[in-house]
């Protein structure tokens, strides 16, 4: 009997399950080769967290169809994100350049979701600090538009037209225990549920206040 599937969460329905995924990654992983030449001077960075396990995944595939070992690195980016003061606390990742660096080579940035591009552009600063790639692709399992930056996969295994009323969740076996892209309802973020707080009314103290308003806004 085959394994029951994951739970769905009320008002979340999956979009990619396991072996959609996996053509994608697939048809991806053709397409790098195709555009490379071949691939031999590319390099695989995934962004954590589960732009890691895609680029290892989408380097097994390559290794097979040329019999080519690609190097799989990490890249983070916490601390060269402009969403800092917003976003909640985290614990800094773990960069890991391939032997041989990444001067002169073709580095492929391996994510999941592309969304307003401000983590693509944070991965590029990074590079800058590490190499000088000769050229920068990126490949993303999603792409679900409303970008707030000129930025454009390279690759892209499901354009997903979303509204910024929903969010997209990607589950791989590596961190989830199952594969699926889920797509529900968007939780609203700490900034924005505490700019959208209704305002207690004003008491004498507070209209003769004048230090500086720590209301945290949007990036």
């Amino acid at each position: 009997m085959p394994p029951a599937s994951p739970e769905v969460p009320d008002g979340t329905r999956a979009v990619l399950d396991g072996p959609e995924i996996n053509r994608a990654l697939t048809r991806i992983a053709h397409e790098v080769l195709e555009r490379t030449k071949g691939g031999e001077d590319v390099t695989l960075l995934g962004i954590p967290s589960r732009g890691v396990p895609l680029a290892q995944r989408l380097a097994r595939r390559i290794e097979r169809v040329e019999d080519l070992g690609v190097p799989v690195g990490s890249l983070d980016i916490t601390m060269y994100r402009d969403d800092l003061r917003l976003a909640p606390a985290r614990a800094l990742g773990r960069t890991e350049i391939p032997v041989g660096g990444l001067d002169d080579r073709v580095v492929v940035l391996v994510d999941d979701v592309l969304f307003s591009g401000r983590t693509v552009r944070a991965a590029l600063d990074a590079l800058g600090d590490l190499g000088r790639p000769r050229a920068v692709q990126l490949a993303v399992l999603v792409d679900r538009g409303h970008r707030e930056l000129p930025i454009r996969a390279d690759y892209v295994g499901k354009n997903l037209p979303t509204s910024l009323r929903e969010n997209v969740t990607v589950r791989l076996e590596e961190t989830d225990g199952h594969d699926a892209v889920l797509l529900g309802p968007a939780h609203p973020s700490p900034a924005t549920t505490l700019k959208r707080r209704p305002s207690a009314p004003e008491s004498p103290s507070s209209r003769t206040r004048t230090g500086p308003d720590t209301t945290e806004g949007n990036a």
